[in-house]
């Protein structure tokens, strides 16, 4: 059963999948957004979707946004969260490997994506095909991700992810592989002394090398509560 909850201190209302039909806001997903800092009138495109968050986080912000997902009801709970907030964004159902079909090249200034953490080779898959495509990369793999986003992304064109710790040596051999540098990066841990659980990394399309590796974020603090940084992170600012 579908239900409904708060994000972001009451600034969105998301109608959230239910259980096995795909993935609820996490904070990976908060801490994409907040990552992600477009420039007025930039066009923005979310690739995996799911249910909107981040897209209706960035269209909340004031940025115009195009959601794809391979799974359709997630699509069509995206299209309820965005009247239900009484934004407008754009949600697509499509298959990221016919990227060619969904827009033209260098169609967006920026995407942002949640790529699956693992790849179906490589780990047991969910039983049910929702959390699979999320999870898993039952539906696409990173490779074509990263290809995809050098296609649809304009020269010079940002792509913002997040990605789990053990998987970022590849993921910048992908990334230099498609032409598509890592310029920055922030490594999130779940408290000071823990190695880190992701990094969230801007690549840039046809850019020059050099990476900045910004403060780490920790999550909790060595007595357990929560981070300024992390709390900063659950505040929408509309125009940035």
């Amino acid at each position: 059963m579908e239900d409904c909850h708060s994000l972001l201190c009451g600034a969105l209302k998301m109608i959230q999948p239910a259980a096995g039909e795909g993935l609820r806001v996490n904070v990976d997903t908060v801490l994409l957004a907040h990552f992600s800092r477009p420039k007025r009138g930039e066009k923005i495109l979310e690739i995996g979707c799911a249910h909107g968050a981040v897209s209706l986080i960035l269209a909340k912000r004031g940025f115009p946004v195009t959601g794809i997902d391979i799974q359709p009801h997630l699509i069509a709970l995206a299209k309820k969260n965005a009247a239900l907030n009484g934004l407008e964004a754009e949600f697509i159902s499509a298959d990221i490997r016919e990227y060619k079909k969904i827009a033209a090249a260098q169609s967006f200034d920026r995407i942002v994506v949640n790529p699956p953490y693992d790849e179906a080779e490589r780990s047991r898959p969910s039983p049910k095909e929702p959390v699979s495509a999320a999870m898993h990369g039952a539906c696409c793999r990173l490779e074509d991700i990263i290809a995809a986003s050098h296609y649809l992304l304009k020269n010079r064109g940002r792509l913002d992810l997040v990605m789990r710790g053990d998987r970022i040596g590849e993921l910048f051999a992908l990334l230099d592989r498609y032409k598509t540098p890592p310029k920055q990066m922030r490594c999130v841990h779940p408290r000071p002394g823990e190695r880190a659980s992701v990094a969230l990394v801007e690549a840039v399309r046809s850019g020059s090398h050099g990476l900045i590796i910004e403060p780490p974020l920790f999550i909790t603090d060595a007595s357990g509560a929560e981070t300024p940084e992390l709390k900063e992170a659950y505040i929408i600012e509309e125009g940035h």
